[in-house]
């Protein structure tokens, strides 16, 4: 099986290629067109900012390709963000495979970025096999996705969010799986088992 890691320009790709080492996977990290297209499994993570990210992603080529894979495909933190509708950060247009938007958080009592462990809410979804009924895993971000029909896991924190989505072969967490310990890996090997 074939794991393609998506290159551009946002910070924790590698710390995902270490994960999937850590459960005895290889993955290429490419921003070669043809290689993601070919490979089995495709994960698009990241840590950055919408606008400048999507930027990039366009100006490359990139925008047009996420779009067109027909492989299961897992978003990672801003590859969540950046599957949806909309960001309101830099009033940006993503790359609509999911129909929901992102949106700062209200933070009332709460401070931002959520930074930690927090709890998720699951669905029944083969992405969360063998898992407690309510997991922790690691967050760090400032806007959320929306809760909305794709949404297949929620947190709350401030308000709820969608934790993960699902839609066709796209699947999406806004928490890090990589640095969410035995959770996290669990959670990886199921999509590459999806």
């Amino acid at each position: 099986m074939s794991v393609a890691i998506i290159k551009y320009n946002a910070g924790n790709i590698f710390s995902v290629e270490n994960a999937m080492r850590r459960i005895g996977r290889e993955a290429v990290v490419t921003d070669n067109p043809d290689v993601i297209r070919a490979a089995d499994k495709v994960i698009f993570p990241g840590v950055g900012e919408a606008g400048t990210t999507m930027r990039y992603l366009r100006e490359h080529g990139l925008d047009t390709l996420i779009r067109s894979l027909r492989q299961p495909t897992l978003g990672i933190c801003i590859g969540l963000q950046l599957l949806c509708a909309y960001s309101e950060e830099d009033d940006t247009e993503c790359l609509g495979v999911f129909d929901e938007r992102v949106s700062r958080f209200n933070p009332g009592e709460h401070k931002i970025p959520h930074i930690g462990w927090n709890t998720i809410q699951a669905k029944d979804s083969p992405l969360f096999a063998g898992l407690e009924k309510e997991p922790y895993v690691y967050y760090v971000h400032s806007y959320c996705a929306q809760v909305g029909a794709h949404t297949i896991a929620t947190t709350s924190y401030a308000q709820p969010f969608s934790a993960a989505l699902h839609k066709d072969n796209f699947y999406a967490v806004q928490f890090h799986p990589e640095k969410s310990a035995q959770v996290g890996e669990q959670i990886l090997k199921n999509f590459l088992k999806s």
